[in-house]
């Protein structure tokens, strides 16, 4: 049998079509996971405050200031 690894990588043309759509799959999985991670912490606090800047922020500012003076 005639060896047909040709490339750098030790790999055939099969073996490397193989571990290609394998990391085409986990690449598309992660930036799946990634998008939806990033869209829930928008909603729960967007990276852009509004006029009155961070509400949720209104109880800790009140509770450092009471702490502190």
């Amino acid at each position: 049998m005639a060896d047909t690894r040709s490339s750098i990588t030790g790999l055939t043309n099969e073996e490397a079509r193989e571990f290609h759509s394998f990391f085409v799959s986990g690449f598309i999985g992660f930036t799946v996971i990634a998008l939806v991670a990033h869209f829930l912490v928008w909603q729960w606090r967007p990276w852009f405050p509004g006029p009155k800047g961070y509400a949720l922020l209104d109880g800790v500012v009140n509770s450092v200031q009471t702490l502190i003076g």
